[in-house]
């Protein structure tokens, strides 16, 4: 952490009473509730879609963003709309292979200190802006077919292990959630098979809660017999 960093903090708690602490986090509550009913309305409208995930920080002529693109652009063209999180690299290449399929284009974007900002290639009338995580994280999971995980960072971890334990946990209905880079993940899954499972903290039938590939055909092949075996077509 920078002295700017720290002098930042020191003034943020140094202004401010633990009272007025308090009351502040109370007024969030209205903020919170406006997110979550705005969040509510416009996405209720947006038909099925797909979240792709991964980092912001992937250039343009990296294989994994032009590998995100052709995954979008695939997947309206089997009838689904793409959601990203609205930012650059992984979440741009999403938005704009969804855009060029000419397919459903959501953005949910958060507001960020750095690396974030809105690209270009999401449907103007389904760009959303947020100040929380854990609302912007309700939305796609609450409206979304599929995740399809790209290589990413932090954030990405978040959110693909969220999506996970909500639906070991049953506190959702299962999807298809399918990682994409076997290169990228390997090590990821021998770390899960010989430390969480031999550790007993999971049950090896948890790995059949994803699926890990590598092309944008593998893709949509977990995602449509998923739901093919309950005869559901996004263009139905």
């Amino acid at each position: 952490m920078t002295k700017k960093e720290e002098n930042i903090i020191h003034n943020k708690f140094k202004q401010k009473t633990w009272n007025e602490v308090k009351t502040n986090d109370s007024w969030a509550i209205f903020k919170i509730m406006a997110e979550f009913v705005e969040g509510f309305e416009r996405l209720s409208k947006i038909g099925p879609c797909v979240t792709i995930y991964g980092s912001a920080r992937t250039k343009p002529d990296h294989k994994y963003y032009k590998l995100a693109e052709s995954i979008a652009y695939n997947l309206t063209k089997h009838g689904y709309g793409v959601i990203t999180g609205g930012g650059p690299g992984i979440m741009e290449a999403g938005n704009k292979g969804a855009n060029r399929g000419g397919g459903v284009s959501v953005g949910l974007n958060i507001e960020l200190p750095h690396e974030q900002h809105e690209n270009p290639y999401i449907d103007d009338d389904k760009v959303l802006d947020f100040d929380y995580f854990f609302v912007r994280k309700v939305m796609f999971t609450k409206y979304s077919q599929g995740f399809v995980a790209m290589p990413g960072g932090f954030g990405t971890m978040d959110e693909l292990f969220e999506a996970i334990t909500l639906i070991q946990t049953k506190k959702i209905g299962r999807f298809p959630i399918v990682l994409v880079g076997t290169d990228f993940w390997s090590p990821l899954i021998d770390w899960i098979k010989n430390t969480l499972i031999e550790q007993g903290n999971i049950s090896k039938e948890d790995l059949n809660l994803f699926s890990v590939v590598d092309t944008e055909k593998e893709v949509l092949e977990v995602i449509d017999s998923f739901y093919n075996k309950y005869n559901f077509s996004p263009n139905f």
